[in-house]
């Protein structure tokens, strides 16, 4: 993860710096990020969960989004900006749908780790999901061939539910009928 400006910059500011460029860009409370360009194998697994979560949510009132799109994260009780480019990302409250971004909170967050921003998804966004309780966070590290389940437990912290490595089905602690082979994901 590369920090594009090493000032404050304002959101206004991010606003106009978007508009020159077609860069994926991040904004983090006041820090704006580059989201890093994905490997092929990044592509191919988030490609492949997406058709998974596609046609699990078709007939339902969720649906999933995949990057490049841009959440912006509101909270009525957090006072900080943050605008996020999740690889994957579930969103059953409908009522924050723009043209081109969603105001709220998702559901439902994935992200696939690249080497460049490792400990940006593993502890930076990890907690910035859990302070504005995304339910379900997972994290995909195409390096080990792991899935890592966070679920919100009743202190809106994150629970490790379950490590799934190489081999075997991972599921969905908020949607439990959602199941995904590791191994298929990760061929």
């Amino acid at each position: 993860m590369r920090v594009v400006n090493q000032r404050w910059m304002s959101l206004e500011e991010y606003d106009e710096l978007r508009e020159t460029t077609d860069k994926p860009l991040e904004y983090m409370n006041g820090v704006v990020c580059m989201v890093p360009s994905p490997s092929t194998k990044h592509q191919r697994i988030s490609g492949r969960m997406y058709v998974e979560l596609f046609h699990f949510f078709e007939k339902t009132d969720c649906e999933v989004f995949h990057a490049p799109f841009d959440v912006e994260l509101y909270s009525n009780e957090i006072d900080e900006k943050y605008i996020v480019v999740p690889d994957l990302c579930v969103i059953c409250d409908k009522e924050g749908l723009q043209d081109q971004k969603y105001v709220g909170v998702p559901t439902w967050i994935i992200e696939i780790l690249s080497p460049s921003n490792q400990a940006h998804d593993l502890v930076f966004k990890l907690n910035i999901y859990m302070r504005y309780q995304v339910k379900e966070y997972w994290i995909v590290n195409p390096m080990l061939n792991s899935i890592q389940v966070y679920a919100l437990n009743e202190r809106k912290q994150y629970d490790q539910v379950e490590v799934i490595k190489e081999k075997g089905s991972v599921r969905s602690s908020i949607f439990p009928a959602f199941s995904l082979d590791v191994a298929k994901i990760f061929s």
